[in-house]
């Protein structure tokens, strides 16, 4: 009887858990990041808070924005808006940025630039640019289809004392990197770490959730809800990296669907953005 050699086997089981079950658990990959999209980006019906950005080179020099973050949810959809308002430095004030996000379309973004007075349409190809001069992107601020790409379970680990799902995505399309391996919380699903690889294969860019804390509904105080209020995310081949904290999070404050139409990227609703 021929013998089947055990990395043949054990190669074999790994590629099964692509988008499907990983051995001893009943959920799949895909499933896996679908959830830590909803506690990350979908949280409540609504919210708001007031954001502070330090941008940090490689020779410690920093600069700073603070602003004004709200986000809407449709009911039982996917589809959602988000809209920023930037307080400082000066030369950002009053900037605006938001985007309508749809679950089965490209999103849009429109970016108010007051110096100039002008509204800039982004495009869906230019998602992947830098947000405002950090080391996020258009996409990191209100996330990625998840239909963008394919999944793999590759283990199961403790990550600070927290026990993750260790992810690892790949684009279906090219863009600038060419995989993303994740540690999720396994109790409330949030990404505590992302390693993004470029076309080299090499690692390149590092998100790190520094600070979890727990924040009850404004309507239900029973309704609470872990969010990542102090996050990094760092550029190893530049040696830049953004640090953002999120302060006075909100959730459930009866936003109006009416806040987020274009023409307050000039005229942002007052009683949101003091």
């Amino acid at each position: 009887m021929k013998i089947v050699p055990i990395t043949i086997i054990a190669s074999f089981i790994m590629s099964l858990s692509s988008g499907v079950a990983f051995a001893g658990t009943d959920t799949s990959a895909q499933d896996i990041i679908a959830k830590s999209q909803q506690a990350s980006y979908y949280q409540a019906s609504d919210m708001k808070a007031k954001v502070s950005m330090a941008l940090i080179d490689k020779n410690g020099k920093e600069r700073s924005r603070v602003m004004t973050m709200l986000r809407i949810d449709e009911a039982g959809g996917e589809n959602q808006k988000y809209f920023i308002y930037f307080h400082e430095p000066g030369d950002v004030r009053g900037m605006t940025f938001m985007v309508w996000k749809y679950g089965d379309k490209e999103d849009d973004r429109w970016l108010f630039i007051p110096a100039v007075d002008l509204v800039r349409r982004i495009a869906a190809d230019d998602k992947r640019s830098s947000f405002v001069g950090s080391d996020f992107n258009y996409e990191d601020v209100s996330g990625r289809d998840v239909e963008s790409d394919t999944y793999t379970l590759v283990r199961e680990e403790k990550l600070n004392e927290r026990d993750c799902y260790v992810i690892e995505s790949v684009p279906k399309k090219v863009i600038d990197y060419t995989k993303r391996v994740s540690w999720v919380d396994k109790e409330n699903y949030l990404p505590l770490k992302e390693e993004y690889y470029d076309r080299q294969g090499e690692l390149y860019r590092v998100f790190t959730a520094e600070q979890v804390d727990v924040i009850a509904s404004r309507k239900d105080e029973a309704s609470k809800f872990p969010s990542v209020t102090k996050r990094t995310m760092a550029n190893l081949k530049t040696g830049h990296k953004t640090e953002v904290s999120f302060e006075d999070i909100a959730y459930d404050i009866d936003l109006n669907d009416k806040d987020f139409s274009e023409r307050y990227l000039r005229k942002p609703p007052k009683k949101w953005i003091r």
